[in-house]
């Protein structure tokens, strides 16, 4: 054979080994409870992986892994794959109950494979709930997972067992000391030059049970006719939590207050926040942002930004202020006519405010109720369930603290102070597209190109205002990336705003008190934190935010299965509930819950016939018979059975 047919001979055969090798990518591993996942690329680049549960072997939701592509399309919807070894394991720790002798049930449904427990196991029994490390099982991670005891939180269906649980599972911070308390109690602020506001009519307007007041409102004439001066302050942390400090790594690693029903973890000692709290009938420190706004139309002239010390005259809350709304007269006797004057001023520019941010920015009006439970965080007792929804004295002062945000992301951007902006990337074409899909399918309601912002506004401000409407805005917010924290600017897509930071909640968020904290720097010629710092603490915050919220979420749906307890399943008048259908599959249907605000799961024994389902109509349909069940249908429960352990509720439709 001459030089060159072999030459040629060689570079067929590494073509072809190159072609039968299979294509390994990088990326993080995130779990369906069905079994199935998805793995999204480090890179980021192209669709997300789909793995079967028979292709998972072994990895857990977080998990950084390395994939063999199978097939390039699933369906046109994308490549999938298998899991051919975890690189990292995202958790050293998870939380579950123990369902027989030496297994472990994961309280986070993400974790779908069970956990062989080995060695002691602290004298916990079966049902309780227990932390527990996981124990290496070889590089590949194939078998079955297993993990050793640490700590015992007790018998799940307990209230605070459950909480001490949820805490547990997605790593909020203990709550401080008596001893940590003591100690900030003794903090002083550091001193800086300020404007004393203290003459201002500055009022605090939060929830009736409000912990902390970081943020207070001002009203006066402008200098010029036609003009008002509209004040946006808040607490001066970064007066009292100096870089570096105790508290200030405390606060690092909690990076929010955590607001569980029965159980408060805040990010700062609570003595410590008391001091540093807006209250009223004193005088506090605080950071202020001045704006000139234009009567007429609302439109922000210029602002200042500068510390000061106020003083706040009144404390309102919510449903004060929104009764005030509805009718002036039923103002508290202790409104004088000046108050009562002011607030009128405060209401009427916020709306021309909000008025023409609708206009320029074209935010997002998506409206959205919640309904949390109301738990006594001494006694650990269900009092109630309470449906919050945003009104108009919600709307005064977000459109004051977006200004404010707003403000000083400008600030930091035109004086290169780096910083931590609030950024929202938009949504993805891919996805937009099946939620289009959904819509037509399921609703027979075209959605228009969802891409264009301005068709986007329309659709939602033309929902149908039904019992469709929730499922609707729940699937739509489902297709929407989430939030997070970034050091460089970029779109916040929901608020349709380009620059965009935190800077209104410093006692409860950590990325405020850092902007807040390179702001005083700024201020006092002090050196500031670097880009490559404000990049880790983003990360670290958008991280734990997440952790946060699915908390909430996950104690809050929790503890309406307590409220279902503790209402009954059995007795003369069983609760009849009204529900949606939002999903369906050949098992049953998923509705939604409206008065509890959670899911319930209707099995499909308890619908009438022999049902089929249809994977194109998505619809479940009787053989025999007219009886048929799809998405938005409006659907009678009552319910069946609780699961104490698992956190579910299953009902049957009405007979």
């Amino acid at each position: 054979m001459s030089r060159k047919k072999a030459e040629k001979s060689r570079e067929k055969q590494a073509k072809r080994q190159k072609r039968e090798q299979p294509e390994i990518i990088t990326g993080k591993f995130s779990a369906n409870a069905g079994g199935f996942g998805f793995v999204t690329p480090d890179n980021h680049s192209g669709k997300d992986i789909f793995i079967a549960p028979k292709h998972v072997n072994g990895a857990l939701h977080g998990d950084k892994v390395k994939v063999e592509i199978l097939h390039e399309n699933r369906d046109e919807r994308g490549p999938v794959g298998r899991i051919a070894e975890i690189a990292e394991r995202e958790r050293r720790f998870i939380t579950g109950s123990i369902i027989s002798e030496r297994m472990l049930k994961p309280l986070d449904s993400h974790f779908i494979a069970d956990i062989k427990l080995s060695g002691s196991l602290k004298g916990a029994k079966r049902g309780d709930w227990v932390k527990v490390r996981l124990l290496e099982n070889g590089a590949k991670h194939t078998e079955a997972l297993r993990g050793s005891v640490e700590e015992v939180y007790g018998k799940a269906g307990e209230i605070d067992c459950d909480l001490r649980a949820v805490a547990s599972e997605f790593q909020l911070c203990p709550p401080y000391t008596e001893a940590d308390n003591k100690a900030a109690e003794k903090i002083k602020p550091q001193e800086i030059e300020r404007r004393d506001l203290t003459k201002l009519f500055c009022v605090t307007i939060d929830p009736h049970d409000a912990k902390d007041f970081d943020d207070a409102i001002s009203i006066e004439k402008g200098e010029n006719k036609g003009e008002l001066k509209l004040g946006v302050h808040i607490s001066d942390v970064a007066a009292w939590i100096r870089a570096g400090s105790k508290f200030d790594k405390e606060a690092g690693r909690r990076c929010f207050s955590s607001y569980l029903p029965g159980m408060f973890l805040p990010m700062l000692p609570k003595k410590l926040t008391e001091q540093i709290s807006l209250k009223a009938n004193r005088d506090s420190n605080a950071h202020s942002v001045i704006f000139t706004i234009r009567e007429s139309d609302g439109k922000i002239l210029k602002s200042e930004r500068f510390h000061s010390v106020i003083h706040v005259k009144y404390r309102m809350n919510f449903d004060q202020v929104q009764a005030f709304i509805a009718d002036p007269e039923s103002a508290p006797k202790e409104w004088k006519a000046n108050v009562r004057r002011n607030l009128t001023k405060l209401i009427d520019i916020t709306r021309k405010m909000r008025r023409l941010r609708r206009e320029t920015e074209e935010y997002l009006a998506i409206e959205t109720s919640e309904i949390r439970v109301l738990c006594d965080e001494a006694t650990k007792q269900i009092t109630g369930i309470e449906r919050k929804v945003q009104r108009e004295a919600d709307q005064i002062v977000e459109e004051c603290m977006l200004a404010a945000n707003s403000a000083v992301a400008n600030e930091l951007i035109e004086r290169r102070i780096p910083g931590i902006f609030r950024i929202h990337p938009e949504p993805d074409p891919e996805k937009m597209a099946e939620f289009s899909f959904f819509m037509e399918k399921s609703f027979h309601i075209r959605t228009g190109d969802l891409t264009n912002r301005t068709n986007c506004c329309k659709f939602l401000e033309n929902l149908p205002d039904d019992h469709r409407k929730p499922v609707i805005i729940s699937n739509f917010l489902r297709s929407l990336p989430r939030a997070s924290y970034l050091e460089e600017n970029a779109l916040h897509y929901g608020l349709g705003k380009y620059r965009y930071a935190h800077f209104t909640s410093p006692i409860r968020r950590y990325p405020d008190l850092i902007v807040h904290r390179q702001l005083w720097a700024a201020d006092t010629n002090k050196t500031l934190k670097s880009k490559k710092t404000m990049a880790s603490i983003a990360s670290e915050c958008s991280i734990r935010e997440e952790r946060n919220d699915e908390a909430y979420f996950e104690a809050n749906d929790r503890l309406k299965i307590h409220y279902l307890r503790m209402r009954g399943i059995d007795g003369e008048q069983v609760a009849t509930y009204e529900g949606v259908i939002s999903k369906i599959s050949s098992n049953g249907l998923l509705c939604d819950i409206t008065d509890l605000g959670i899911y319930g799961f209707v099995p499909s024994k308890y619908l009438s016939g022999e049902l089929r389902y249809n994977r194109k109509s998505r619809k479940l349909k009787a053989s025999r018979g007219h009886a048929e069940y799809k998405i938005g249908n409006f659907i009678y429960l009552v319910l069946d059975s609780l699961d104490m352990v698992h956190g579910r509720a299953v009902f049957r439709p009405v007979v």
